[in-house]
């Protein structure tokens, strides 16, 4: 079974990472005791995802997958979008970055959002594959449920009348940026290793 590196120390994201692609054998960051800087100064999701892979890969020489991904709130521009994580202040949780988001917006406008990811599989410089998915939906003003993490509260989707955070794990998959990029990913990682 070929080794594949996860170039990123979030649990939540390895995770369902795992759950989609089973054929090879995913190492987190933590799991391969990485402790280089990974300096994401990126203008978009790609850029911050392929600095990830390369910066893994110049370490290990091993194969690399890499995601950013993030929130994309209409009226404001797009914020937080590559700043999705770090949106706020640094030392803020989840909780206060969503709510501090939810102090930007102008209630009287439109909520429309997107969460976008932009996975890359990184073999060697010279073969590098991307995807790029999308979920539309919708700010809500009130955070439900008590799944997910980052902005799941506040993500609705007005076609399951529930928010990432009210969806269980498998639902949340199925429909969810990251689910919907996993899997075209796997695909690809089955017809290579």
């Amino acid at each position: 079974m070929t080794d594949l590196i996860f170039a990123t120390g979030n649990k939540h994201k390895a995770d369902e990472l795992r759950k989609v692609i089973q054929n090879v054998n995913i190492m987190t960051l933590k799991d391969i005791n990485f402790t280089g800087d990974i300096i994401e100064n990126g203008s978009t999701f790609f850029d911050n995802a392929l600095i990830k892979c390369k910066t893994v890969y110049e370490a290990t020489n091993k194969p690399v997958i890499a995601d950013d991904s993030g929130l994309s709130v209409d009226q404001l521009g797009g914020a937080p979008g590559v700043f999705s994580a770090r949106y706020g202040q640094p030392n803020f949780d989840d909780k206060q970055r969503y709510e501090y988001l939810l102090s930007q917006l102008d209630y009287s406008k439109p909520l429309d959002a997107s969460f976008i990811c932009c996975l890359i599989l990184y073999v060697t410089p010279g073969r590098i594959y991307s995807v790029q998915e999308e979920v539309r939906g919708v700010i809500t003003r009130t955070p439900r449920g008590t799944n997910g993490f980052g902005y799941d509260p506040i993500f609705f989707i007005p076609s399951l009348d529930k928010t990432y955070a009210e969806l269980s794990d498998n639902e949340k998959n199925a429909i969810s940026h990251r689910g919907k990029a996993v899997t075209v990913m796997n695909e690809i990682i089955r017809k290579i290793f």
